[in-house]
């Protein structure tokens, strides 16, 4: 299959030619790539059973977990759902367009594929200009996981994902670096008190300051058999070429796992904050933001992930940093895209 690339010259125009070309290749039931403000997604027409399947197709991904649907107005939510709950119109209110899936409970309209056999699908609204003129020109709600191989870094230029998926899926329109950096924070809202059930774009306490009480699935880290009500609850993902280590500890203690492996002979390459790089006299340093800034290592962390080659070093480090606010979904991918934790505790 030969992956056409468009850069749209009005990204925000569903009548711009390379959005009009990439719809009519939607409504073949093709796959296409399109920026989202949080990562790049994999669309197809969630209607439709055949589409979809090209997605897992293109990714090699489980066919047991569940793909979020994007939507451009509301009216495509009610085509969807049984019913939008008060809880979800208030987020909706506050958070739409932008980075927060909701959990709702399906009328069976989607594809059987796109909500894995649960009862419940993932619905959200992109915060992006091309993403939402896509939506409209194709007429239909698209499910859209990240365009990435299955377990790899989720892709935040078009380049990543061609890296990933040339040859695999019928188009990507470029629409530059994405912002957000990481996936959509998921929200089941089928439950008394909502749910988190990944952290992302949206963070807890963002979400608490519209609801009167927000939890958190303790499920976020286990892996287990159980059918996974949200995607990046099961499997390895996001993981770089080479393995990656994660450090939980003080600067001191980073440093000195660094020498240590160093002295064994491995070649390290390290993902870190400045203030961390700062302190390392070893290369090759990536840095990742700024510990005071963590919406900054966000958007810089999948980058970095991509960044090393198997062939350049054995194995990547890198530093841990505060679970607050964007810091939550952080470290959520790090866990997830981590083979070792080397903990000081």
């Amino acid at each position: 299959m030969q992956t056409k690339l468009w850069i749209p010259e009005d990204p925000s125009n569903p009548k711009d030619q390379s959005i009009q070309e990439a719809s009519d290749l939607l409504k073949q039931h093709q796959v296409v790539a399109f920026p989202t403000e949080t990562v790049y997604g994999l669309g197809a027409d969630a209607t439709s059973e055949a589409a979809v399947a090209g997605i897992f197709e293109a990714k090699g991904r489980p066919s047991d977990n569940p793909l979020i649907v994007h939507v451009s107005n509301r009216d495509q939510v009610d085509r969807l759902v049984e019913r939008i709950p008060d809880v979800a119109r208030t987020l909706m209110d506050a958070f739409w367009p932008g980075p927060l899936t909701l959990i709702m409970e399906s009328n069976g309209s989607a594809a059987s594929n796109v909500t894995a056999g649960l009862s419940t699908i993932g619905i959200r609204m992109p915060d992006h200009p091309l993403a939402l003129a896509l939506l409209e020109a194709a007429e239909t709600p698209l499910a859209a996981p990240s365009a990435n191989r299955s377990g790899r870094p989720s892709p935040t230029k078009a380049e990543h994902v061609r890296q990933d998926l040339d040859g695999r899926v019928a188009g990507i329109l470029d629409g530059g670096t994405t912002g957000v950096g990481l996936e959509s924070t998921v929200l089941d809202c089928t439950t008394e008190v909502p749910v988190i059930l990944r952290p992302g774009g949206i963070t807890k306490e963002q979400l608490e300051e519209v609801l009167p009480e927000v939890a958190v699935d303790p499920a976020l880290a286990a892996e287990d058999d159980h059918k996974p009500k949200s995607p990046g609850m099961k499997y390895t993902h996001y993981a770089p070429e080479s393995p990656l280590w994660l450090v939980e500890g003080d600067d001191e203690f980073f440093m000195e796992q660094l020498e240590q492996l160093k002295a064994d002979g491995k070649r390290v390459g390290v993902i870190a904050s400045g203030e961390l790089a700062e302190k390392l006299d070893h290369q090759p340093v990536i840095r990742c933001g700024s510990r005071e800034n963590l919406a900054e290592v966000a958007v810089q962390l999948y980058d970095a992930l991509r960044e090393f080659k198997r062939s350049e070093v054995d194995l990547i480090l890198t530093e841990s940093f505060e679970e607050t606010g964007v810091g939550a979904a952080v470290m959520n991918r790090l866990r997830k895209a981590s083979v070792r934790v080397l903990s000081s505790s």
